[in-house]
């Protein structure tokens, strides 16, 4: 009986795999970070439980509001695409499983990154992992040293204070990103220059998708 229901488990986690709710797919580039102005296709899974008041993609916290894809059909799209990278994003892209849609990707000769809240354990596998820590709710200390590139989103002050706190926590090669929070732009860009200049292990990220007004 145990076996049995062992299968059942693993059957249900594999048709989790096999298909994913989906809020959006799309050609454009990277605008933040490290890999900033490279061609990506981004799949935006849907589903979240971070709740950021500054969200601008609300609209993805709802799993259920949205499409369900087979991963054959997301991979599909995305080699069709013409981008060597994916970006796998959200919502929070790790309440998913997704060692089948990362794979499946690898295997098609495509560049895989994720960017996440580290709040849920990893699965997958990843060329470049981009960990943005929410004050929300907090990543998982077994994410940290897996994070390629460290990116704080600044909406006041003391969010400086919660980057180094992570900072400090990250590999020695991470790369350290400080961006402002759009909304509040006019106001968080200059502290982040001012801090940059004093604290140059931290480079800026500017969301330049937004400025060339791209998805």
């Amino acid at each position: 009986m145990e076996k049995i229901n062992q299968k059942k488990t693993q059957d249900r986690s594999q048709t989790r795999q096999n298909s994913l709710p989906v809020m959006e797919e799309f050609l454009s580039i990277q605008g933040e970070g490290a890999h900033s102005g490279r061609a990506a296709w981004f799949i935006r899974l849907a589903g979240c439980d971070v709740g950021c008041v500054w969200c601008d993609v609300k609209e993805s916290w709802d799993a259920e509001a949205h499409r369900i894809c087979s991963v054959d059909e997301m991979a599909e799209r995305a080699l069709g695409s013409g981008a060597p990278m994916v970006v796998i994003t959200g919502g929070e892209p790790l309440m998913h499983h997704l060692d089948l849609l990362t794979g499946t990707l690898i295997d098609a000769g495509l560049q895989v990154h994720i960017e996440t809240s580290g709040a849920h354990p990893l699965s997958g596998h990843f060329h470049w992992i981009t960990l943005s820590p929410k004050k929300f709710k907090a990543p998982l200390p077994e994410i940290l040293p897996l994070a390629d590139e460290l990116k704080i989103v600044v909406y006041h002050k003391s969010d400086f204070a919660w980057a180094e706190k992570f900072a400090a926590l990250v590999r020695d090669d991470c790369r350290l990103f400080l961006q402002p929070e759009w909304s509040r732009n006019r106001e968080t860009a200059p502290l982040i220059l001012d801090y940059i200049r004093l604290h140059p292990q931290w480079s800026v990220s500017l969301q330049i998708h937004k400025y060339l007004d791209v998805p």
